[in-house]
């Protein structure tokens, strides 16, 4: 079923976003990419006049009740961008009353699922790899079935729109599947919109394919890393791993950042890459800070040969003009995580030059896909959105998705 051939008239939906939006410490919101990427959907359930019911998690608070992860504090948010005043159900798995008292055109959010363990399924406060962790898990995950069903009950028919949360099989984004046919189940049109960027970037590469992976750590990202070896022609890697590569490569990289467990993973992508014919580009430059913070001093440095007391924050002069010519020349560009620690205004540069360069590339014709958190949040804190192919909602799905692994929030759709 898809969400334009069914009658959502006098219907209960219940619809799983991702409203994982960054908050300040006032608990404003200072990214609504998540929230207006689920608009369409839940606007066309309003329109045809069914009641929504949505559902999501934010934070990691680990199955206990955190205020300062609340959903409540983004109501309102959340009320202005579907043009209808959104109730609130401070308990996601006590809103059967709230649920049923729903009208057509009216719209219910519910409290952070991750408030209950069940969500997410893992049993807590047990050790991994004792048979007490054994007999937790198989514990919780029943617990996580009654907890899919007791949402599913809200309901009368189920949309997954959650494109962030799509590779993990959760209560509500896989699980809840099991209780509504096919006909009552289906994807919300970003996930649609998701699944087609994805499939435009692997059935249709056009080359040069070039893939932009940034952020702290290699261990986090070696998974794609790998299997990006075997479809692009260039591979930027940038941010935090580069004094990984670095120290691989026998350089002094001071305090910065640095995995010293990975440096054989980091030797072993080196090799790779000149084996599968990749042209591999890694910052060979940086801007040093001596403390971690907007307001340190700061110098220009090899980024393998970084003074004691100093740690790299972004990509130094040399590396972002290194970036730019290979992003320039290509025809379809995949960008994951920043080239510095963007969060402070003074080590923006790397991340902009990556940015500028992937908008010049898509204005000449290139498709540029753009996901993760941080690379979102790049792209809009420097005004690039209209002038890149694609922004996903997705960082972690993203990848499982370009690594070729089946999504579980799709597959329980899908089949």
């Amino acid at each position: 079923m898809t969400i334009d051939q069914f009658d959502f008239k006098g219907k209960k939906v219940i619809v799983r976003v991702d409203f994982n939006v960054p908050l300040d410490e006032n608990g404003k919101i200072t990214d609504d990419t998540r929230i207006r990427g689920a608009v369409p959907t839940l606007k066309k359930v309003l329109a045809d006049g069914g009641a929504l019911i949505i559902m999501s998690h934010m934070g990691k608070p680990k199955g206990k009740v955190n205020p300062k992860l609340s959903l409540g504090q983004i109501t309102e948010a959340v009320s202005a961008a579907i043009g209808v005043n959104v109730k609130f159900a401070p308990d996601c798995g006590k809103a059967a009353d709230a649920a049923a008292a729903l009208q057509p055109g009216e719209a219910l959010l519910l409290e952070n699922l991750r408030f209950y363990p069940e969500e997410e399924g893992k049993p807590v406060g047990v050790e991994k790899g004792t048979p007490e962790f054994d007999a937790a898990k198989k514990e919780m995950k029943e617990r996580q079935k009654e907890f899919a069903k007791t949402l599913a009950s809200y309901a009368d028919a189920y949309i997954m729109d959650a494109f962030g949360t799509a590779h993990r099989r959760h209560a509500s984004t896989a699980v809840i599947a099991d209780y509504f046919d096919a006909d009552h189940k289906m994807l919300g049109y970003l996930m649609e919109k998701e699944v087609t960027a994805v499939d435009n970037v692997l059935s249709n590469i056009r080359r040069p394919f070039t893939a932009i992976m940034g952020g702290s750590k290699v261990s986090t990202k070696i998974g794609i890393i790998e299997n990006l070896l075997g479809k692009v022609d260039n591979l930027i890697l940038c941010g935090g791993m580069t004094y990984t590569f670095a120290k691989a490569q026998g350089g002094n990289v001071g305090n910065s950042i640095c995995e010293e467990d990975k440096l054989d993973v980091a030797l072993s992508v080196i090799a790779k890459a000149k084996e599968n014919g990749v042209n591999l580009v890694l910052g060979t430059d940086c801007i040093a800070a001596d403390a971690f913070s907007n307001d340190a001093n700061t110098q220009v440095c090899p980024a393998g040969n970084i003074p004691e007391g100093w740690e790299g924050l972004d990509a130094g002069p040399e590396s972002r003009k290194a970036f730019a010519d290979a992003i320039k020349g290509s025809k379809t560009i995949l960008w994951n995580g920043p080239a510095g620690v963007f969060e402070f205004d003074n080590f923006t540069g790397g991340s902009r030059a990556v940015g500028e360069a992937v908008a010049e590339a898509t204005e000449a014709g290139a498709f540029s896909l753009i996901g993760g958190g941080d690379s979102v949040a790049c792209v809009n804190k420097f005004g690039l959105a209209d002038r890149v192919s694609y922004i996903s909602t997705g960082g972690g799905a993203l990848l499982e998705a370009i690594e070729g692994k089946a999504l579980p929030g799709i597959v329980a759709i899908k089949g």
